[in-house]
């Protein structure tokens, strides 16, 4: 059984919104860090407002704290939380389980959408009250139809045949965050970038970058200090720090 971080708070909840909003709503009582997850969502969210399909049995929760530093060090977590649903689905399913990173912020499975990352804050003038880390996984459903252009949205039991209980799940996550917290806080990003490049999705294939209107589209190098995404096209070498990827043939 995986050994609970120490000084973490864990509230299990039935049915909630979104994890995330309650979150927010519990940020200013909280002593510490603090994992909420729950067994249904009703109102789930993910990036750039989109809708997040959260049936029961599925994995819904959010883990709220402090972050040391500025938004741009809290922006990097997405990359811990993404090390974290990785290496806490590979020990729960096996290590042959073929899961990977794709950026900035969602975990796959055999090519498709297992998971996605979201993250919100409560803050001003630049500094950051509270971090809300929202992580959605499809242990049992995945949504039917996906947005034109994107990955399929698969499920663990549809690819598998594993089921996996939201609550062991969330024992391994918050263990892995926990280890990979400390690295960075230790070391810095630096080991974190290294580990996520090792996990990552069409590294070194050409991809396309959607910020808007406009569309990159060039050879995936990695990843810089910030966590920017590199690519490499017509026009040299690009650091792009926000966009939505796109797979060719995906």
């Amino acid at each position: 059984m995986t050994a609970w971080p120490q000084g973490v708070a864990r509230h299990v909840l039935e049915q909630v919104d979104s994890t995330n909003a309650e979150a927010m709503r519990m940020a200013p009582a909280l002593s510490g860090p603090t994992w909420i997850m729950a067994r249904r969502q009703t109102a789930g969210r993910g990036r750039r407002g989109r809708a997040w399909t959260d049936p029961p049995g599925n994995f819904a929760a959010t883990l709220v704290l402090r972050p040391e530093g500025g938004p741009a060090d809290a922006a990097r977590l997405s990359f811990v939380a993404a090390l974290a649903v990785h290496d806490a689905l590979r020990q729960l399913c096996g290590p042959q389980l073929n899961v990977a990173l794709k950026w900035p912020n969602d975990v796959l499975l055999n090519g498709g959408k297992l998971s996605g990352i979201l993250l919100e804050s409560i803050g001003s003038g630049g500094a950051i009250q509270a971090l809300a880390i929202g992580i959605g996984v499809n242990l049992i459903a995945a949504p039917d139809i996906a947005e034109a252009g994107a990955v399929r949205p698969v499920s663990l039991q549809g690819e598998t045949g594993l089921l996996v209980a939201p609550g062991d799940l969330l024992d391994a996550l918050a263990a892995a965050f926990d280890q990979w917290h400390r690295q960075m806080r230790d070391f810095g990003f630096a080991p974190i970038r290294t580990a996520w490049l090792a996990r990552a999705a069409r590294l070194g294939e050409t991809i396309t970058a959607r910020t808007g209107a406009v569309e990159t589209t060039g050879r995936f190098e990695g990843i810089d200090e910030t966590g920017a995404l590199i690519l490499t096209g017509p026009r040299g070498r690009q650091a792009i720090p926000a966009a939505d990827i796109y797979f060719s043939g995906a």
